[in-house]
């Protein structure tokens, strides 16, 4: 069983006890997180798509950590003219641990 989540602005293809990588959650290491934006679930034959959301699926996990990813050098110039700016950027992620998908029938 999978089911496709939306959360921070993106899509992702999860299943029961895999390690998601999303934009940071406003939770703490070990805290419980709920996504309730589910667009489709795949259970067997069966497939449901939500129009947008299926109001009756949860995806439930945990926050196994907190963290920034790697570092993206963000470089700006114009020819000619001296002009160069350098600045780097880490985006803050939180990886989830999917601990179960619920369906209310």
């Amino acid at each position: 069983m999978y089911a496709i989540i939306e959360t921070g602005g993106k899509q992702y293809r999860v299943e029961e006890g895999k390690i998601l990588r999303v934009e940071k959650l406003p939770a703490e290491k070990g805290d419980p997180v709920v996504f309730d934006r589910v667009l489709m679930v795949q259970e067997g034959e069966e497939t449901r798509f939500g129009r947008p959301i299926l109001e009756e699926c949860r995806v439930k996990g945990r926050i196994l950590s907190q963290g920034r990813g790697r570092k993206m050098v963000v470089f700006k110039y114009k020819p000619k003219k001296n002009y160069r700016v350098k600045r780097g950027h880490r985006q803050p992620f939180s990886e989830v641990l999917i601990e179960s998908i619920e369906l209310d029938s």
